[in-house]
């Protein structure tokens, strides 16, 4: 492990190049690493364990998600099992469920823990919220985290690319003396580009943050206000949106995502970057209170008690497809279809 230092915080990372596929591989050599629920993180992380060569099976209920291990070649009976099976079978159970299917499900997984067994999360979100969620790990199994900085879906196309997404990683529990070289083990196994050290708290905390915020819900109310403003002066829905959105994502963000803030700035006209130093102050002034409202929220436990209410409702995911539909039939969105259809790429 290294100490690097982040803005001026010396930070533990661990790299690839001193944590080893091969090293990774010895450290797990006799484990079972069974995959609890296929759904958003599961398909990426069991199939990036597998095709790195470790001993990896999968629990799932009958469905449509149970369809889709199987179309991934996980073989029933050999590679695909119940929950329970795959819970007795393994040594290492990655929990991978939704929160909300967590809930359900972990009676079943913790009736089938075996002691010196390791449980792994990819969210602190049960551990954390546990006096909510019921999830009280017994004293004498590993309680360990990697979790990947992004969806399933990335962490599976990253590793195809040869690449590796950033993982955070957390040891909440230490029965074996093992956890930690478990925990890191697995995060290279996943495919993880670097691991960063956190805490399951920091980590539920930041995560849930970062969704309500920045990630989703800020930038969608952001997207959504600006091009509400400029569509109620007069501008049209094509020249809206390409202010809005498809130069942020198709021009400046790549800028600063290669090398920061200041490179995009710079590369920018002299009256953007006048206009943008101007008012990144206001900005930030109106919405860091809301930021701090946000964060009390998520600190207190209730964002996590509305998720855990909102999903238990037997309407629910009726619910969630309407809202879902509003946003997508919304005059932003149905523009974005069109924008995307005239890349040079799509023509």
């Amino acid at each position: 492990m290294a100490k690097l230092n982040f803005g001026g915080v010396e930070e533990t990372v661990v790299t690839r190049t001193e944590y080893p596929l091969e090293k990774a591989r010895e450290a797990l050599s006799g484990e079972t690493i069974a995959v609890i629920g296929y759904g958003v993180q599961g398909p990426g992380q069991s199939l990036n364990l597998r095709d790195n060569g470790f001993n990896v099976i999968v629990g799932q209920r009958p469905g449509k998600t149970y369809d889709k291990a199987v179309a991934d070649c996980w073989v029933p009976g050999e590679t695909l099992f119940s929950i329970e099976e795959a819970c007795r079978r393994g040594t290492i159970i990655m929990c991978l469920l939704s929160d909300a299917a967590v809930l359900s499900v972990w009676p079943t997984i913790k009736a089938n823990l075996k002691q010196g067994d390791a449980l792994y999360f990819s969210h602190g979100f049960a551990i954390t919220w546990n006096d909510r969620t019921g999830v009280v790990p017994p004293a004498d199994v590993d309680v360990i985290m990697v979790a990947p900085k992004g969806s399933g879906t990335t962490v599976r196309s990253l590793f195809l690319e040869g690449r590796g997404i950033n993982s955070s990683y957390a040891v909440e529990q230490d029965y074996t003396g093992r956890a930690l070289d478990r925990t890191i083990a697995l995060g290279i196994g996943i495919g993880s580009g670097y691991l960063f050290e956190t805490t399951f708290a920091r980590e539920a905390t930041s995560d849930l943050t970062g969704e309500r915020g920045a990630l989703m819900g800020a930038i969608q109310g952001l997207f959504a206000a600006q091009y509400e403003v400029l569509r109620e002066h007069g501008h049209t829905p094509s020249e809206a949106f390409n202010e809005t959105v498809e130069e942020l994502t198709q021009s400046l963000m790549p800028l600063f995502a290669a090398k920061g803030m200041d490179w995009m700035y710079a590369n920018c006209s002299t009256t953007a970057q006048r206009g943008a130093l101007d008012w990144m102050t206001p900005f930030h002034d109106a919405i860091k209170p809301v930021m701090e409202l946000l964060y009390d929220s998520v600190s207190s436990g209730r964002e996590a008690q509305i998720a855990i209410d909102a999903n238990s409702r037997p309407d629910y995911r009726e619910g969630l497809e309407e809202e879902l539909r509003r946003m997508r039939e919304s005059e932003l969105w149905r523009t974005a279809e069109t924008v995307r259809k005239l890349r040079p790429e799509n023509i």
